[in-house]
């Protein structure tokens, strides 16, 4: 059974965050930011996001809308992770 964002039922929360850790390095990548450069936008310090995109870290929501206003994206677009494969 799928939901709205094609989430398995038995689909454990540390897979989802890992994720939407790796879907924010995406975002980061395809912008062609550097971590600092990202911080710098954001406000989220380079440590906090190099915590996040290794999985170290799990995004809070206010970090989360900090790094979907710096993408210029929505907080749902972000953490939208149905095309996320691996």
């Amino acid at each position: 059974m799928s939901n709205k964002y094609n989430l398995r039922m038995d689909e454990s929360v540390d897979e989802i965050n890992r994720k939407i850790c790796l879907k924010i390095k995406i975002e980061r990548v395809k912008r062609e930011l550097t971590q600092k450069q990202l911080a710098e936008v954001s406000g989220v310090s380079q440590t906090s996001i190099w915590a996040i995109e290794t999985n170290k870290k799990n995004p809070s929501s206010l970090t989360l809308a900090k790094l979907a206003k710096a993408f210029t994206i929505t907080v749902s677009e972000l953490t939208d992770i149905s095309e996320i494969n691996c």
